[in-house]
């Protein structure tokens, strides 16, 4: 059979249509169908269309195959044709304009189709017009819940800004109370509009009164209240709605209290509509005002006729000057303040630290060299303060120099000086020479003992009573004579400044039980009681410095007692401050010899035959001068002397005595 033959061929069970005969039927078929059939190509384009579907259109074949699908389509807009494509099926509903503008629903059936290199939709058509008004329905629900949403979300919007607003307004309110300010708004009809119970309070305003300038009891309540009624009419209540200035003014009350008024007009939307008073309390500025006006009168009165010299200072010129500056320095008041560089007057200036001054001072002493105008240096003892602004100077710092002329005392401490320096080299040249001395003597001395030494050794048992009490005197008054040295020796020294103090924690009650154990070895028939109110006491003390003077006072205490009668010793701490105590039962010093019984070979008129060298107490009060400390004594005659030391217990206190 040729492929070109268009016979029906049979067989057994089955016919076959010629390929032209089947696409005959296949045409005649899609024409006849009722439903709309339709192939689409890329971006919804017709390639072909049925009869049934030029029919629900209105439109031509020829005019379909040169549109497209969404030209019709009135929901095209809802579809998303790239997910379409992508599917190999989908079903949906859509609304679609005839030619003649008849608004019509169908849904329509695509399958995706892909065959030789050819990709496009196969789609049927059924028109259900009858449910076009479901699909309104749902449009218009739709709508409408959107419509609820936005009106919801400018809902809550809108309470946000209530919100807000309310707690802006609330801030407001509790800023215009809290405020230490009377303010109130009143349009030009006499209507409060606004104002705060602080004005109520500063007016003293009652109940029964009704704020409006249309009562003349509101009227006539404020004007009984003021020294002047006429300034507040004109100021106040006869303001008129033309009225934009802004006014500052000073209400004086009858009772003695000062207002400050501040008015300014209250706008809306650029119009005028009535004005806003501020008014508050100065009468305590008022009165500071008078006083520091009361003040610097005085202050100036003051100035103008004391002899010291007195300066103000703001940066590098002077603000003011009294006539003892004047006649201090040579120049007129004129010179001075008027473009004169203060560097040129002050030469040098040094701060001096005041000994135990009050850490609340709130000024520094200065020592100034000042330049006269002919050329001449006069020095100045000054007390420098800065004003804590009870003067005005335009807001800015001022130093204030009150001084003396301490030119002549300069001079004099310059010769003073020049006197301690030689009385220095004096001292020291002493303390060479007795040095060199006591070495001298002590060779000699060393000679003595030592052949007082082998003499005894040698002396024979017939002679040894009579010539032993000999060579014990012998031996006693070379050891004086060391001790004498010795103290000699140490005097120089520490009156040369030789010795320095060195202080550092020392454990005081056994230091104190060891000198005593130590005093007792040499000395045993007169007991030492030593008492410590603590039993463990730390100090910071130079021990070379401290046993010397403990040996002294206890050396002196035997020396001046009877026999077997006891020495009492006592440590304590009070205030800060070690204290050792000796006290005899012994000869006692007199009233007079108390007043020198510190100078350097000075001794008692009662001491009889007691030996020593007069340096001992003079030594002592050295070391003690030197830990800045303090020595006192108290003493009766034949009664019994007390010695008390004072030291600082810590180092901090050790220096801060040095300034």
């Amino acid at each position: 059979m040729n492929s070109g033959d268009y016979t029906l061929a049979r067989s057994k069970n089955q016919s076959v249509l010629q390929p032209e005969v089947e696409m005959k039927f296949a045409h005649f078929l899609i024409n006849h169908s009722v439903d709309a059939a339709f192939c689409l190509g890329e971006n919804a384009q017709f390639l072909y269309v049925n009869d049934a579907t030029c029919r629900m259109t209105e439109y031509s074949r020829e005019e379909l195959l040169s549109m497209r699908l969404h030209d019709i389509d009135v929901d095209f807009s809802l579809h998303n044709w790239s997910d379409i494509s992508s599917q190999s099926s989908l079903t949906f509903k859509s609304r679609y304009r005839a030619k003649g503008g008849r608004i019509f629903l169908a849904e329509i059936s695509i399958s995706h189709v892909k065959q030789q290199n050819m990709e496009f939709g196969c789609a049927f058509a059924r028109e259900i017009s009858d449910e076009i008004v479901e699909l309104s329905v749902q449009k218009w629900t739709d709508e409408l819940r959107d419509a609820k949403d936005n009106l919801q979300q400018e809902f809550y919007q809108l309470k946000a800004k209530e919100v807000e607003l309310e707690t802006s307004l609330s801030l407001l309110r509790s800023t215009l109370e809290s405020t230490a300010i009377g303010i109130v708004a009143v349009n030009f009809e006499g209507d409060i509009l606004s104002l705060n119970q602080k004005f109520v309070d500063m007016w003293q305003i009652p109940e029964s009164l009704i704020l409006s300038k249309k009562c003349p009891r509101c009227k006539a309540f404020f004007e009984n209240q003021l020294k002047d009624p006429q300034a507040f009419s004109r100021l106040i209540w006869e303001v008129s709605s033309q009225s934009d200035f802004e006014s500052y003014d000073i209400l004086e009350l009858k009772d003695g209290r000062v207002f400050a008024h501040y008015s300014k007009p209250h706008l809306l939307e650029g119009t005028i509509i009535g004005r806003v008073w501020s008014i508050w309390d100065i009468t305590e500025s008022k009165r500071t005002e008078e006083a520091l006006r009361l003040n610097a009168v005085r202050f100036r009165t003051l100035a103008e006729t004391t002899d010291t010299s007195t300066f103000l200072i703001q940066g590098a010129r002077l603000c003011y000057i009294n006539p003892a500056v004047e006649q201090l320095t040579g120049y007129t008041k004129e010179e001075l303040l008027t473009g004169f560089d203060i560097r040129r007057l002050i030469k040098s200036k040094k701060r001096r630290q005041i000994r135990k001054q009050g850490e609340a001072a709130n000024f520094e002493y200065q020592e100034m060299s000042i330049l006269t105008k002919n050329g001449t240096e006069r020095w100045l003892a000054c007390a420098v303060v800065m004003l804590d602004g009870g003067l005005d100077f335009g807001g800015k710092p001022v130093e204030m120099v009150a001084g003396i002329d301490i030119t002549d005392y300069k001079y004099a401490e310059l010769g003073l000086n020049q006197a301690l320096e030689q009385a220095k080299q004096l001292s020291e040249l002493r303390a060479r020479f007795l040095s060199m001395v006591c070495h001298q003597f002590r060779t000699p001395l060393n000679i003595v003992s030592f052949s007082n030494s082998l003499l005894k050794e040698e002396v024979d048992k017939r002679t040894q009573k009579k010539i032993q009490p000999l060579l014990d005197h012998i031996q006693k008054a070379t050891e004086q004579l060391s001790q004498m040295l010795d103290d000699i020796l140490f005097f120089s020294k520490a009156e040369a400044a030789k010795i320095n103090c060195e202080p550092k924690p020392l454990e005081l009650v056994q230091f104190c039980n060891d000198v005593v154990t130590q005093m007792q070895m040499s000395v045993r028939q007169i007991p030492i009681n030593f008492v410590s109110q603590d039993n463990s006491l730390t100090a910071c003390i130079d021990k070379k410095l401290l046993e010397p003077i403990l040996n002294n006072l206890l050396d002196n205490a035997i020396k001046y007692s009877p026999s077997n009668i006891a020495i009492d010793f006592k440590l304590s701490c009070k205030n800060e401050k070690v204290i050792f105590q000796v006290k005899d039962k012994g000869i006692g010093i007199s009233v007079a010899d108390q007043q020198r019984i510190f100078e350097p070979f000075y001794r008692g008129s009662n001491i009889d035959s007691i030996p020593g060298t007069g340096l001992g107490l003079s030594i002592l009060k050295t070391l003690v001068d030197l830990h800045h400390g303090q020595v006192s004594v108290e003493s009766q005659v034949g009664a019994g002397t007390t010695f008390t030391v004072m030291l600082p217990l810590s180092k901090s206190e050790f220096n801060s005595s040095e300034l």
